[in-house]
């Protein structure tokens, strides 16, 4: 199993984490097989389904060796604890909750809470997170990264929400560490349509997009 150490390296180094939200899992491993296909490194399957702990074991158990898996919106120390039984490396919340955080380092996964203030922000690292999501970010655009990674250069922060195609290099230059991207990425239409040529073919050209920064 990778070292926390190795899961952040990896994290900074790939960019991109794909948000896989609402896929059952009898669609879940093609799906991550197409994002894979299409050059993703990283990927976080939410916690709002009830099928979503199975999805999770299911890529584990699949794509070890592939990629990094965590869950995402996070919302209790119980649901970290299921998390990591069923395989999950890191944990992505779309709040700061110190419950969460504790839990998540208390298991040496890596913590990724959402915050959007700098107050929150420095709170959220304060608390342990290895990466601090700012979240939603896409209204206030890749200036608020920047506004905010003067004075906060030691933190690591994801840009999340409404990160996409066109705007994504933007976030990275400003000085965004990586990007969560969700149906702009991840489009539930084209999976449950069974386009997963189409799926892996957004992918490649997100990863793509990255030789551009």
């Amino acid at each position: 199993m990778a070292s926390q150490k190795q899961i952040i390296d990896t994290i900074k180094t790939a960019k991109i984490v794909a948000i896989i939200r609402g896929i059952d899992s009898d669609h879940i491993l093609k799906t991550a097989e197409a994002l894979i296909k299409g050059g993703i490194k990283v990927m976080e399957i939410t916690l709002n389904r009830d099928d979503a702990m199975k999805s999770i074991e299911i890529v584990k158990k699949e794509f070890e060796n592939e990629i990094l898996l965590g869950a995402g919106t996070v919302l209790t120390d119980k649901q970290v604890r299921e998390a990591n039984q069923h395989g999950a490396c890191f944990i992505v919340s779309p709040n700061t909750d110190e419950v969460v955080i504790k839990q998540t380092k208390d298991l040496n996964m890596i913590s990724i809470p959402g915050a959007f203030s700098p107050t929150e922000i420095v709170k959220a690292h304060q608390l342990g997170a290895d990466f601090v999501k700012v979240f939603p970010v896409g209204n206030v655009g890749p200036g608020y990264i920047k506004a905010v990674r003067g004075p906060l250069d030691n933190i690591p922060l994801l840009a999340v929400g409404g990160v996409n195609l066109n705007n994504m290099t933007e976030f990275l230059k400003a000085g965004a560490d990586g990007l969560g991207i969700g149906g702009n990425l991840v489009d539930k239409s084209l999976i449950y349509a069974g386009k997963y040529d189409e799926v892996e073919k957004i992918a490649r050209s997100y990863v793509k997009k990255l030789e551009e920064v």
